[in-house]
């Protein structure tokens, strides 16, 4: 079985940054930092304009906001939905 058959569909992984725009001080780090493009600035606002090239599991962006704005879902809320999944997908 290849790889890419041990995973769900990444669109179905709700594991994404959100921020909290009240908090949000618009310093764009989050956009310089996250390789993967997740984020853009829209206007005066930064937005989470590409939440599925998020890395599932990673948190880093996170670590990097100085106003801690950015949120993900706990560990605990991923292993669930992966659970889920997993068992809709019938892997293991």
């Amino acid at each position: 079985m290849s790889k890419a058959n041990l995973w769900p569909p990444r669109e179905e992984i709700e594991w994404y940054p959100r921020i909290n725009q009240d908090l949000c001080i618009k310093c764009g780090s989050c956009v310089e930092f996250c390789m993967h493009g997740v984020y853009s600035r829209q206007g005066d606002k930064v937005v989470v304009s590409k939440p599925y090239e998020c890395v599932v599991g990673c948190e880093a962006c996170k670590h990097r906001c100085p106003a801690g704005a950015i949120s993900f879902p706990s560990r605990e809320e991923l292993r669930q939905m992966l659970k889920a999944l997993r068992e809709k997908y019938k892997l293991q």
